[in-house]
């Protein structure tokens, strides 16, 4: 069988039943594909031993009859999991030569699902960052380019290293997380399909933390059926995880029908914004029709605070990362300065932080520690808690009013060139303006690739989901998918 990486994760699993295929060549496959694209800077920590020992495992387990899903099939790990005995550096400096000697629940449910890791993935530092520019490890590459145009283009962020990989056929699905739109957004700049489930659906048990309240994994694949199948594996109830919701996991797969017949899609008025692409308006008022055509009523709706959202998001989620990050001390683990003669506990925090953090983490952890400083709490922290709940109140009402899913545009623009936004930090943090009412809201959302811009480069819509109906949200945006047709891949150059 030819091609092997381009095959889906639906694809290689009926193969693999069927013989067609062993999960030792479909990994061998990957791994090739992995060496030769080096220039995307997607795979930073390579575990081509550990996933050929998983493989040959896999194959026995799928020869012996019963296998999950996910049994044999190659995964990308952002590096934001904790992999056991593996480096886990949330790439930060600050984590260097840090090997866990634990597993983080979510890879520890695939694995035990017999899916195989090819590797780490690149990522922003701490998850902080749109564009995959605030890595130690250095920039992750968009494998899509403006026609003939060879300018380097933004993958998206924080889940850049898995967008590249999935985009770029390097592995058959990755992990994600989604603080602010991580997983919807470099799956809208890469054409590829993101889902961000209801907070508490995925453990949260061994990812490093960024922001404990808006943090969510969930899967990047390449396309909805793969999504659900991969979702489902992720999905459960874990002790460890205070906020892990004791919820059955359905049978997501089994939920895609297609049929959205009866179902009401919002469609918010907040969400056209001044200065918005005309290609963005287009592809927004296209899926709308392809949702009508598919059976579902439209309707337009209001979700009033929108635009205290970013605002908002942008004071909660340094706040919490500012807690988050106190940790990383130089005591215990990871990265610790050299100190001169003299120096103090004080003088050993301060430059190991100094020289493991990045300048976006080093901003994100002072701007947390200033809004929850005596004085600026109630002005700034605990007004931003107040509005977060008047944002979740919108979603509340307009759910109640019938309300299925809601569509809107994943991100303001397609992919941009590297280096273009980072050095203006509040241009980059624009580029979440669709996406952070999903996870202050705690909500499900799904980003679904459906058409492409003037130069070619892929856009996505995105669809948001009632709390814990994912299965309902994956099969209206199947729908979507279906209308849209989108096929479109990127020319190999790496």
């Amino acid at each position: 069988m030819s091609d092997l990486t381009k095959l889906k994760i639906s694809e290689a699993r009926d193969a693999l039943r069927k013989g067609d295929v062993t999960s030792v060549e479909l990994t061998d496959a990957c791994l090739k594909a992995i060496d030769t694209a080096d220039a995307l800077g997607a795979f930073v920590h390579k575990t081509p031993e550990l996933a050929m020992g998983q493989a040959k495992s896999a194959d026995d387990r799928i020869k012996a009859g019963g296998a999950p899903d996910l049994c044999g099939i190659p995964l990308g790990i952002k590096d934001l999991f904790c992999t056991k005995g593996v480096p886990s550096q949330a790439a930060s400096a600050i984590l260097n030569g840090f090997k866990p000697e634990y597993e983080s629940t979510v890879t520890s449910q695939l694995f035990d699902a017999g899916a195989v890791m090819l590797g780490k993935l690149n990522m922003d530092e701490f998850a902080m960052g749109s564009s995959n520019e605030t890595s130690t490890y250095g920039n992750a590459i968009n494998p899509w380019r403006r026609g003939n145009d060879a300018t380097a283009l933004t993958p998206g962020g924080s889940s850049g290293g898995s967008a590249a990989a999935v985009a770029a056929d390097l592995c058959l699905a990755a992990t994600g997380t989604d603080t602010g739109g991580s997983i919807r957004q470099p799956a809208a700049f890469t054409g590829i399909t993101g889902i961000k489930p209801t907070y508490g659906r995925c453990s949260r048990w061994g990812i490093v933390a960024f922001a404990s309240s808006l943090d969510q994994a969930g899967p990047m694949t390449k396309d909805v059926r793969d999504a659900a199948i991969m979702l489902e594996a992720m999905c459960g109830h874990d002790p460890k995880d205070s906020t892990s919701a004791d919820l059955p996991v359905p049978n997501f797969e089994a939920m895609l029908t297609g049929d959205i017949r009866g179902k009401t899609i919002g469609i918010p008025r907040e969400y056209r914004m001044d200065g918005m692409p005309d290609a963005i308006e287009t592809l927004w008022s296209e899926g709308r029709c392809m949702l009508e055509d598919a059976g579902a009523a439209i309707k337009d709706i209001s979700l009033p605070h929108t635009k205290y959202a970013l605002p908002t998001y942008y004071v909660i989620a340094p706040a919490e990362a500012s807690s988050n990050l106190a940790r990383y001390d130089g005591v215990r683990y990871g990265h610790r300065a050299k100190l001169a003669q003299g120096d103090g506990i004080t003088d050993m925090y301060e430059k190991t932080r100094a020289e493991g953090f990045g300048p976006e983490v080093q901003r994100r952890v002072m701007v947390g520690t200033y809004v929850l400083s005596a004085g600026f709490y109630d002005a700034y922290y605990n007004r931003a808690r107040k509005v977060r709940t008047l944002i979740k109140r919108d979603f509340e009402d307009v759910f109640a009013q019938g309300v299925d899913a809601i569509l809107t545009p994943a991100t303001p623009s397609a992919a941009f060139e590297l280096g273009k936004k980072h050095v203006d930090p509040v241009e980059m943090y624009l580029n979440d303006v669709f996406t952070v009412t999903v996870n202050l809201a705690g909500l499900p959302g799904i980003s679904v690739p459906t058409g492409v811009d003037s130069n070619g480069l892929p856009l996505g819509l995105q669809l948001i989901g009632r709390p814990w109906e994912e299965g309902d949200l994956l099969n209206t945006a199947y729908a979507l998918e279906q209308a849209a047709g989108f096929v479109a891949k990127p020319t190999q150059w790496w």
